[in-house]
C-alpha cells in the first residue's frame, strides 16, 4: 500500500483533480519522495505499460542480436510482436471472466467489502475529527491495479469533492494511523484485489459525511495528536 497525497510525491501537481474520486494508475506517474520501498518503486514502474510492451518484445531483441542477418525481417514483422504483446498483457498479466469469478465467494466479497467501510470510515473519523471538519464529505479512495498474477498495487489517499476537488494532504500522523488500522486480520490487500478482479474495477471509495461525527470521536482523534512544542519550550541537550 502507498498513501498518495502531496507530501509522499515530488509531481504533487499531478494531483491536481476537477472531479473525485481521482484516478491515478494508468492516468498519471507518480514519483514517491517519501515512504515508498524498493520494491514499491519496482512496481509502480512494472505498471508502466510501455515498458511492459518494451518486455514482451524482448525476444525480439534476443533473436536480433543471435541472428544478425534476420535483424531486418525480424524488425519488419509488426504481427507477431502485436500477438506476442496480446498474449502477454491478456493471458499473463490478466485473466479470463471465468477464473475471475472463481475467486471469490459472493460471500466473501460482501464481507471483503464491509471490512473496508468499516475499516475506512473508523480511519475517516479520526481524519477528520483532527482536522476539525464539521460538515462536508471525505472520501477515502482505495484504487488497486487490475493486473494479475503480480504483486497487488493499492493506492490510498483521502479525497474531498467540495468546495474544491482535490486530494488531501497528510500529516504523519494521519498517515499513520492509514497504514495501521485501514489493512488488518479482517481485511487484506490480497483480499481486496481478488474482489478488484472480480468486479473488472479498480476504485473502491468509503465515503464520510463529517457532520455525523460525534463529539466523543472529535475528543479521541485530539487525543491522540501529538503535542506541538511551544517557543522556547523544547528540550535541549
Amino acid at each position: 500500500m502507498f498513501i498518495v497525497c502531496p507530501s509522499t510525491l515530488y509531481n504533487h501537481k499531478a494531483l491536481e483533480t476537477r472531479s473525485v474520486p481521482k484516478r491515478m494508475i494508468g492516468r498519471i506517474s507518480l514519483i514517491p519522495r517519501r515512504e515508498a520501498t524498493g520494491r514499491m518503486v519496482a512496481r509502480l514502474i512494472f505498471e508502466v505499460q510501455v515498458l511492459r510492451f518494451l518486455g514482451a518484445l524482448m525476444p525480439f531483441v534476443v533473436a536480433m542480436l543471435i541472428w544478425p542477418d534476420l535483424a531486418l525481417p525480424i524488425s519488419q514483422a509488426p504481427i507477431p510482436m502485436l500477438i506476442l504483446i496480446a498474449f502477454v498483457e491478456t493471458r499473463v498479466f490478466n485473466m479470463p471472466k471465468e477464473k475471475r469469478e472463481a475467486l471469490v465467494t459472493e460471500d466473501e466479497m460482501a464481507r471483503t467489502l464491509d471490512a473496508l467501510r468499516f475499516n475506512g470510515t473508523r480511519v475517516l473519523t479520526r481524519i477528520a475529527a483532527r482536522r476539525g471538519m464539521a460538515a462536508g464529505e471525505l472520501h477515502l479512495v482505495v484504487e488497486q491495479s487490475e493486473l494479475a498474477r503480480v504483486t497487488p498495487l493499492t493506492l490510498v489517499s483521502v479525497q474531498k469533492p467540495a468546495p474544491d476537488p482535490a486530494v488531501l494532504d497528510l500529516d504523519p500522523q494521519a498517515r499513520q494511523w492509514l497504514r495501521e488500522a485501514l489493512f488488518d486480520e479482517t481485511l487484506t490487500e490480497k483480499a481486496l484485489h481478488a474482489v478488484t478482479l472480480r468486479q473488472a474495477t479498480s476504485i473502491h471509495m468509503v465515503t464520510l459525511e463529517t457532520g455525523t461525527i460525534s463529539a466523543h470521536a472529535r475528543m479521541a482523534a485530539l487525543r491522540e495528536t501529538p503535542p506541538t512544542p511551544r517557543p522556547g519550550n523544547e528540550v535541549t541537550s
